[in-house]
């Protein structure tokens, strides 16, 4: 039975993000009149780690909006993922489960209109059957989104994440981690083994995850895609189901998408990952995301002790 790694990271509240309140009064105009009706309040959403606007609005005619925003000036790198999310999800035909964008603006602030739903983000820690429903969307997404639809215009995963392997050079340095050797050696093959030409979402995990009243899951945050192998999104959702100690050997033995991939290739791509959340974890905490580094750290650590199980080492 997987053992699960503790962690104190407040899932559901580790945003720290802009209210109503902040934005301008000439920004929270031009919603109004996207949305219909006055806004009569706003739920902030506490998942994720950005600190872009993103509330849920009930307008005084009963009706739900959720809408996205940042600053063009004070939040460049926001909103400049908000301009890519915006630009994807306007190239994804029907069929993808993802909320709906509705409308967008793109100026001083880049502001997002997308379709409400009443949905719930899976329960922490992670229960099979909440697995199994975005496990099941993410097959949905393969097979809608191969090929990547040419208007996207997106890079490889490998090129998208070719400068990782380098990352094992900081943690060589900073950990004293048995088999470190080995694993940079793993990912410095991954590029390999992750060609294809389905959209990889890159960052499913359970904030960007919306469960439905009737089973289904929808994928949020479109902003960083790219071109791989059908099999990565399956892949990277494992994670924190295995961190909260779910059997996800068993899962991978089961799923279409990730049976039949080789266990070389699933380790290659662990590999780099843990890379990337060991050296991240290391990197100065930003003021306006302050349990950011705990994730990643949490999350370097499941898929070390993960790669440990996989490839037979001791920890």
């Amino acid at each position: 039975m997987t053992t699960a790694i503790p962690s104190t990271i407040p899932h559901g509240r580790t945003a720290r993000r802009l209210e109503w309140p902040h934005l301008p009064p000439a920004v929270r105009a031009r919603i109004e009149e996207h949305c219909g009706s006055p806004v009569t309040s706003a739920a902030s959403q506490g998942g994720g780690f950005t600190p872009g606007f993103a509330s849920v609005l009930t307008c005084e005619d009963g009706s739900r909006h959720f809408v996205k925003a940042a600053s063009s000036a004070a939040q460049r790198m926001f909103a400049e993922s908000y301009r890519e999310e915006a630009r994807k999800l306007r190239e994804l035909p029907d069929g993808v489960p993802a909320p709906r964008l509705l409308w967008s603006e793109d100026g001083d602030w880049v502001v997002l209109g997308l379709e409400y739903v009443a949905a719930r983000p899976p329960q922490r820690p992670w229960r099979a059957d909440d697995l199994a429903a975005c496990l099941d969307a993410l097959e949905t997404v393969a097979t809608v989104l191969t090929p990547v639809p040419p208007a996207l215009g997106l890079d490889s995963f490998a090129d998208d994440f070719g400068t990782w392997p380098a990352y094992w050079d900081h943690v060589r340095a900073t950990r004293d981690l048995p088999h470190a050797d080995e694993a940079a050696a793993l990912a410095a093959g991954f590029a390999e083994v992750v060609g294809g030409d389905t959209l990889v979402h890159t960052d499913v995990r359970d904030d960007n995850v919306l469960l439905t009243t009737d089973g289904r899951a929808l994928f949020c945050d479109w902003n960083w895609p790219c071109a791989g192998a059908d099999w990565l999104d399956s892949l990277i959702m494992l994670i924190g189901p295995r961190g909260d100690g779910l059997d996800v050997s068993a899962v991978i033995a089961e799923r279409p998408l990730l049976r039949d991939v080789p266990p070389d290739h699933v380790d290659r791509v662990l590999a780099v990952i843990c890379g990337y959340f060991l050296k991240s974890a290391d990197d100065p905490v930003p003021p306006t995301s302050p349990h950011i580094r705990d994730a990643q750290r949490w999350q370097g650590d499941v898929v070390w002790d993960w790669l440990c199980e996989r490839r037979g080492w001791g920890r």
